[in-house]
């Protein structure tokens, strides 16, 4: 049974007369200020209003307030360091963005070898093997098929590393920012492969980027004749450097290594490849030693973005606990959370759109009392999984698994007020 927060959740009147109290407080507060005649608070007139403000196109590509300059990709804080620049990740600032896109300048990064400098014109794809008209496309000739566009989440597997003790300094960005979501352009896999034929015998598709590292992957059939996108935009433009410029592979819902970017080469054949990245990394260890290979899809997972670790509460009354959740499975149907660490639960409302391999917006308001609280997340996807505890997620995987981690993420909440990561 469900329990409810009857007593700490708020209803709609009491969120608008906290809210009208919040603002009369702040109002008052800056009388003082606002009478000297150079404030820019109200009533005075602010200096930027003025005088006239930059012009048209300065720059020619916007750019984000100089007041965000803080709200960029960073790397993880803590753990072993990547052994160089250009085999590393930067990490997507949750904690700072709103709604679900994200927008591209901060999608996150993992590379394995460095930034290809490609050039569109020179660039091409190769789809060979088990086809009966093997074929080399430009991107120009990509670009002549009927595109498509589509809302979806992408995360590396290697997201939040809370197998151990919970570092207690480390932001969401930290634990959760291998994690993105963007409106990708481009034209279905199947389209592709309909125009080379591929033969029954194919079972298997192996991946391949243009980088110095050939970071390639083995996919099953059945995923590139599903919702496979050759993709060469996001949210409007081309794609950036870093994320695969001119051309990727999208594989909706599976972990992000296998959307090879800089995507040059596609070969059908009867069984997968066993290349280094899905011998090597990307398994799983199990409870008995064994360890399994090609765990393709991300589970269903929840974090709770604001309040989150690194922040801090400035006093008792009204906040809003949002986050976002996910599933490689379909679409997310249902997001608890809990304020006591799983004592009791309140479901959170989740915002529209609410669409299959995508980011979900939960929110829920909540009054603080101001002493400790412990500020937890699960989340239920359309085929009844639902996020489990790290606990629960330990018993069916040895904690050297490294990938897939998805058990409920705890926030503590001090009585000051201060967020801290409590795993």
């Amino acid at each position: 049974m469900v329990r409810r927060y009857t007593n700490k959740s708020a209803s709609r009147r009491e969120i608008l007369t906290g809210a009208a109290s919040l603002a009369g407080a702040a109002l008052a507060a800056s009388t003082a200020e606002a009478e000297t005649p150079t404030s820019n608070l109200p009533p005075g007139v602010p200096e930027w209003q003025q005088q006239p403000g930059a012009e048209v196109m300065s720059p020619p590509y916007g750019q984000p307030s100089p007041f965000e300059a803080g709200v960029i990709r960073r790397e993880r804080t803590g753990g072993s360091p990547y052994p160089t620049r250009q085999a590393a990740v930067s990490l997507t600032p949750l904690q700072d963005l709103h709604g679900i896109i994200t927008p591209n300048g901060l999608h996150y990064e993992r590379h394995h070898g460095g930034v290809p400098a490609i050039d569109p014109a020179q660039h091409r794809l190769i789809i060979h093997g088990l086809v009966d008209r093997p074929m080399i496309f430009t991107m120009a000739d990509i670009l002549r098929f009927p595109a498509t566009s589509r809302l979806h989440f992408l995360e590396c597997s290697g997201n939040t590393q809370n197998w151990g003790k919970p570092d207690a300094a480390l932001t969401v960005q930290d634990t959760h920012g291998l994690l993105s979501c963007c409106e990708w352009t481009g034209v279905p896999l199947k389209t592709v492969l309909d125009a080379v034929g591929v033969r029954d015998e194919a079972r298997w598709m192996l991946a391949e980027g243009a980088d110095s590292a050939a970071m390639t992957r083995s996919i099953p059939i059945e995923k590139a004749f599903d919702d496979a996108l050759l993709a060469y935009a996001q949210n409007g433009e081309r794609l950036r450097p870093e994320q695969g410029y001119p051309l990727r592979l999208l594989l909706p819902g599976y972990e992000g290594n296998t959307s090879v970017k800089w995507l040059r080469r596609l070969k059908l054949g009867e069984a997968p490849w066993q290349t280094r990245e899905e011998t090597s990394k990307y398994s799983w260890i199990m409870p008995d030693g064994s360890v399994r290979q090609f765990n393709f899809v991300m589970e269903a997972k929840s974090v709770i973005t604001s309040p989150s670790g690194g922040q801090k509460l400035a006093e008792p009354g009204f906040h809003e606990i949002s986050g976002v959740a996910w599933s490689g499975h379909g679409k997310v149907t249902r997001v608890e959370v809990s304020t006591d660490g799983g004592g009791a639960w309140s479901d959170a409302a989740l915002q529209e759109p609410v669409l299959p391999k995508c980011l979900t917006r939960f929110r829920l308001p909540w009054r603080w009392p101001g002493g400790p609280a412990l500020l937890s997340s699960r989340a239920t996807d359309e085929t009844g999984a639902v996020q489990p505890s790290r606990e629960a997620l330990l018993k069916q995987r040895d904690a050297r698994s490294y990938y897939h981690y998805n058990a409920i993420q705890n926030w503590q909440v001090a009585a000051d007020g201060a967020v801290t990561n409590a795993g």
